[in-house]
């Protein structure tokens, strides 16, 4: 049985007419290097014990990796470039059982950003060699950040020092 084409609308989703127009611009700092070159082959979450994948960072962003190599796992995001964007109803089992886009972890978004946490393997130059991706190869890369649990959350302030800084 042939499969239906990547960005075809399965039974119960729907679709939106797209703005065209963008508030934001942000730019691509790096390229994400995976074995995937087929979305039925690429993972639906990333594993930290999965294959050795590269991030590679553009210039002049180079420098920006100072220190990296003390984070064990980053924050990785990136952009979904072959993903659609206006498909507002979703059937991820393609069951016809609609959900709001919103509601699920899909690919498919109206900014179709991609979050993973990786394990940092190491690290060769402007190259990081992570594992725990879950994206096709030649993902655009717009962000890295440490691991959020890499950090101790800061004690909320008392109600007495908030007043005394009014």
């Amino acid at each position: 049985m042939a499969r239906p084409p990547v960005n075809a609308l399965r039974a119960g989703e729907q679709a939106v007419d797209w703005p065209g127009a963008s508030d934001a611009s942000l730019i691509f700092i790096g390229r994400i290097r995976t074995p995937w070159t087929d979305v039925s082959d690429c993972p639906r979450q990333g594993h930290l014990d999965g294959p050795l994948c590269r991030i590679e960072i553009f210039d002049p962003w180079g420098d920006a990796l100072s220190g990296i190599d003390k984070c064990p796992q980053l924050e990785v995001f990136y952009w979904l470039h072959l993903s659609r964007r206006d498909i507002v109803q979703q059937c991820p089992r393609n069951d016809g059982v609609a959900h709001g886009t919103f509601a699920i972890r899909s690919p498919i978004r109206p900014n179709p950003i991609g979050a993973s946490i990786v394990r940092l393997e190491g690290r060769d130059g402007n190259t990081l060699l992570v594992r725990g991706l879950d994206c096709l190869d030649g993902t655009p890369l717009i962000d890295l950040k440490p691991d959020f649990a890499f950090f101790k959350p800061l004690a909320p302030e008392k109600p007495s020092e908030r007043h005394a800084h009014s």
